[in-house]
C-alpha cells in the first residue's frame, strides 16, 4: 500500500449500516475484514456524531473470528490482557504488545528471507494463499490493540522500554513477556 493512500473512509449510519464512501454502497464487517486482509486501511466514523469508531469496528471483527474458532489469541493471553485493563499496567500494556509484534513480523520476515537464500523455491512460499491474510490479521490485530499507531517503537527489547518491576499487575504481564520471549526464541530457531 502506498504511503500517501488515505484510509477507505466507511460511515456508520444511524441504521448502524456501514456505507463505503467510494463505491457508494453499503458493507459488511466481513467486507471490511477483506478490505485489510487486502493491505487497506479502513476508519470508519459515524456520521452523526463524527466520532472514530474504528477500533471498536476491528475489535469486533476479532471477536467474531474468534468465536468462529479461528483461535489466534490463547486464553491465558486473553485472561492477562482483561486483567491489564484493572492495573496500573494498562499505560504500558499497548506499548509492549506493539514492540512485541513489530519484533515478531520482523523475526518472520528474516526467516522468510533466510528460506529463500537458502532454497530459491522458498521464495513461492511467501506467496502462497493465506499468507498476505496471515499478514494482514497479525496488523490488524496489532492496529486494534494500540489504537492504530506504534507508540514507544524504541528499538529497544521490551524489557528495556519497561518501566521497572513492582507495579501492581507485573505477574500478568511478566507472563505475557515469557510467552513472547519463547515465541521470539522459536523464531530465531526457525531463521538459522
Amino acid at each position: 500500500m502506498a504511503e500517501d493512500e488515505k484510509p477507505l473512509l466507511i460511515k456508520r449510519y444511524a441504521s448502524r449500516r456501514l456505507y463505503n464512501t467510494e463505491t457508494s454502497d453499503y458493507v459488511t464487517l466481513e467486507d471490511i475484514s477483506e478490505f485489510i486482509r487486502g493491505g487497506r486501511e479502513v476508519q470508519i466514523i459515524d456520521l452523526k456524531s463524527g466520532d472514530d469508531l474504528t477500533r471498536q469496528y476491528l475489535l469486533q471483527i476479532i471477536a467474531e473470528h474468534e468465536s468462529r474458532g479461528e483461535n489466534v489469541l490463547p486464553i491465558n493471553v486473553l485472561t492477562d490482557l482483561v486483567r491489564s485493563y484493572t492495573t496500573q499496567a494498562t499505560s504500558m500494556v499497548p506499548d509492549f504488545l506493539a514492540a512485541s509484534f513489530e519484533m515478531l513480523q520482523q523475526g518472520q520476515s528474516q526467516m522468510m528471507e533466510n528460506m529463500a537464500k537458502a532454497n530459491p523455491l522458498a521464495k513461492s512460499f511467501n506467496q502462497m494463499p493465506g499468507m498476505d491474510t496471515i499478514r494482514a490479521q497479525q496488523e490488524a490485530f496489532l492496529k486494534a490493540m494500540t489504537g492504530g499507531g506504534v507508540p514507544g517503537m524504541t528499538g529497544k527489547t521490551p524489557d528495556e522500554d519497561a518501566p521497572s518491576k513492582g507495579a501492581a499487575g507485573d505477574e500478568g504481564l511478566d507472563d505475557i513477556k515469557k510467552q513472547l520471549a519463547d515465541l521470539q526464541d522459536k523464531l530465531s530457531k526457525l531463521s538459522k
